[in-house]
């Protein structure tokens, strides 16, 4: 995985559309995040995780042979201040994440409060069965009133200070055991968040043991709560997601139709934009302008939202934001959280591009803001539609307008999975473990996390979910990692048929599945999670998330998120590797407790490996050994052990013909 050379140019992009624009927009003298990643170096000092800015009497670096030895102003040791930074960075990860979860709460309350007509529970049975979990009786009650007890259920995870957060239970009980003997159970998201600002500022928690402890229940916090909030909220009010066919790259904008994004990671505003881009009115007032319609597009994790509940076409991951808008087709580029780069005011100074923020917690220079309010959602995104279509008369020629585009299908919930291993009837993950058992599917791995500037962008995605599925290995996939495999071609189940091993192979053509199951956005880590769970209570592999032939890669990881997440997939028992550099490098004492003493308290553990065949090489590693020590057959291509037969689609076909979407697959 060398940098990739195309026309005696440094590849930016391994996604050749998005390689076309950046290689166009360097002719035209437009710069992206790729040049600024080419004339900002790392600081490497503080990439290692060698300096101290917590107090004003540093920053104190640590450089040297004595590195390990020396002390700041304060005594704070290398292993000390390279922990706090790397929990710092994980409480900033679960505060965003628990943000959005929360944003989803006060929608539901709104809907069941009888506060907003323009959203409703889509997904009732998604609502029954959370209620269930929450102890919630519904049964025989009205469908708001169970809504409104469980949105002030869940936001009791929030403020909480004492206790347990209410989705703890969903884990298996052995990891939950795990988590109580080292007393890193969450009481709350907010509770935790603040505790690992204290307990890591000046004079504080000066044990690395102790601060990377209370990362992990900070990081629990995201997973088992935030983030697992946000998406279990979301499939209630929008629907849990079933499988759908739409288009993935950035050639999904068109020439004669207005084109409007909906970037970032909440979609509340996305999913009302879905609606009245179809509205009559809208669509002739574009006519009116001279377009031929309304085409409506994603972008990161606002993209996967919509893709999988709508087939709107995504236009990729993080790093082709500004490529997006250098096509010179995209009348209104439109963002609400996370992700976003300021840099895209920049760039459409040089087009015609409206940039439009909605978010009171997101806002940039040069930028249009309209505020987004749930309760006057559709107002809102007329009013942007409009805006959009009144700018497209502004279009010019200007651009470099790409056309190539992949098929995708993507929607693979928690539920539908279940649902697609036997219907509605008999829907289990029985056939996956029994699978996994027999040597068909080597092993799973979650393949998440965003896309950099600092690699052949998409590079070590694309890499590893082609090597990985030729091994058979099963990959389910969230966030800019999806669009990376959507942007390449990978999500279609003719995939199976072109690159996956036979085992694997024979598993998809019999379910009808792609090798690559595309889960939603960065959020919907947590259906991994409920996953694992559900394969640890079907039995026959681990009785705990910890020691099944799993792993999760975050190949181009470069946010606090990411942190969180591996962090609470590595408590959670899953053996987890980022690509690129380690942010704890210069601390062997923090890396060792990283990897070694948390396989050994929780059988999971973080990596951080540079160099993409080492990276496939540790995964397969990890995999073998859960194997091995699980005493499953061993792995051999193409040699598997008797098992119960999978059905086959006219089976399922059958089964089918009795569901109804979002009714029928629980």
């Amino acid at each position: 995985m060398a940098s990739e050379e195309k026309k005696g140019k440094k590849a930016r992009s391994a996604s050749a559309p998005a390689q076309e624009i950046i290689e166009w927009g360097m002719s035209q003298d437009i710069g992206t995040c790729f040049d600024r990643a080419d004339k900002m170096k790392p600081c490497p000092i503080g990439h290692s995780g060698a300096c101290c800015k917590v107090c004003h009497m540093g920053p104190c670096r640590f450089v040297g042979k004595d590195a390990d030895t020396m002390k700041g102003i304060c005594g704070a040791t290398l292993a000390t201040i390279s922990a706090r930074n790397i929990v710092r960075m994980a409480a900033g990860g679960t505060a965003c994440h628990g943000d959005h979860g929360r944003d989803m709460v006060f929608t539901l309350l709104a809907v069941a409060n009888g506060e907003t007509k323009d959203f409703q529970i889509k997904d009732v049975r998604k609502l029954y069965k959370i209620a269930g979990i929450l102890d919630i009786e519904f049964e025989g009650r009205p469908v708001l009133d169970v809504a409104k007890d469980v949105g002030n259920k869940l936001l009791e995870d929030y403020g909480r200070q004492r206790g347990e957060m209410n989705f703890i239970r969903r884990a298996p009980k052995k990891t939950q055991e795990r988590w109580k003997k080292w007393g890193i159970v969450p009481r709350g998201i907010d509770r935790e968040v603040a505790e690992t600002l204290d307990r890591t500022t000046m004079g504080m928690d000066a044990d690395p043991d102790s601060i990377l402890l209370h990362g992990l229940r900070n990081a629990v916090a995201n997973g088992w709560g935030g983030s697992m909030i946000s998406t279990e909220v979301t499939d209630i009010l929008f629907g849990t997601p079933m499988p759908v066919k739409a288009e993935a790259s950035l050639g999904i904008f068109t020439e004669d139709e207005v084109n409007i994004v909906v970037h970032g990671h909440e979609p509340s505003l996305a999913e009302t934009m879905v609606d009245v881009v179809a509205e009559p009115e809208l669509i002739e007032y574009a006519k009116s302008k001279g377009a031929k319609g309304i085409n409506l597009g994603g972008m990161c994790c606002t993209a996967n939202e919509v893709l999988m509940r709508h087939g709107i076409p995504t236009a990729g991951g993080f790093t082709n934001q500004e490529p997006a808008i250098m096509t010179g087709l995209i009348d209104a580029f439109t963002v609400d959280i996370q992700c976003i780069m300021p840099a895209i005011v920049d760039v459409a100074k040089k087009f015609h591009t409206k940039v439009i923020t909605t978010a009171e917690k997101v806002k940039i220079p040069g930028a249009m803001h309209i505020q987004f309010d749930e309760h006057h959602a559709k107002d809102i995104a007329r009013q942007i539609v409009k805006i959009a279509i009144d700018n497209y008369p502004n279009r010019t020629k200007k651009g470099s307008h790409v056309t190539e585009k992949f098929p995708v299908v993507a929607g693979f919930s928690h539920e539908y999975i279940e649902y697609m291993q036997g219907g509605r009837w008999r829907g289990s993950f029985r056939p996956l473990n029994d699978a996994i058992m027999a040597g068909r599917i080597r092993g799973v791995v979650g393949l998440a996390g965003c896309d950099s500037p600092r690699f052949p962008s998409t590079g070590v995605h694309k890499f590893l979910a082609t090597e990985l599925i030729k091994r058979d290995v099963l990959i389910v996939s969230t966030g800019c990692s999806s669009a990376a495999c959507g942007g390449a071609g990978y999500l279609t189940p003719e995939m199976a048929l072109e690159q996956a091993g036979p085992g694997l192979r024979e598993v998809c053509e019999a379910i009808g599945i792609p090798p690559i199951l595309h889960l939603g956005a960065c959020v919907d880590n947590t259906r991994i999670l409920t996953i694992a769970s559900a394969m640890a209570e079907e039995g026959g592999l681990s009785d705990e998330i910890g020691g099944m032939p799993a792993v999760g890669i975050a190949p181009e990881w470069i946010t606090e998120k990411a942190v969180s997440i591996g962090m609470y997939f590595a408590v959670s028992g899953v053996p987890v590797i980022f690509g690129g550099e380690s942010p704890v490098e210069a601390s062997k004492e923090v890396t060792r407790i990283m990897t070694e003493v948390w396989f050994e308290r929780f059988k999971g553990a973080l990596h951080f490996e540079p160099d993409p065949e080492k990276i496939l090489a540790l995964a397969l590693d990890y995999i073998d050994k859960a194997r091995a020590a699980l005493k499953l057959r061993k792995y051999e291509p193409g040699k598997f052990a008797a098992e119960k037969v999978l059905m086959d689609m006219a089976a399922r076909r059958e089964i089918e013909k009795a569901a109804k979407p979002h009714l029928g697959i629980y």
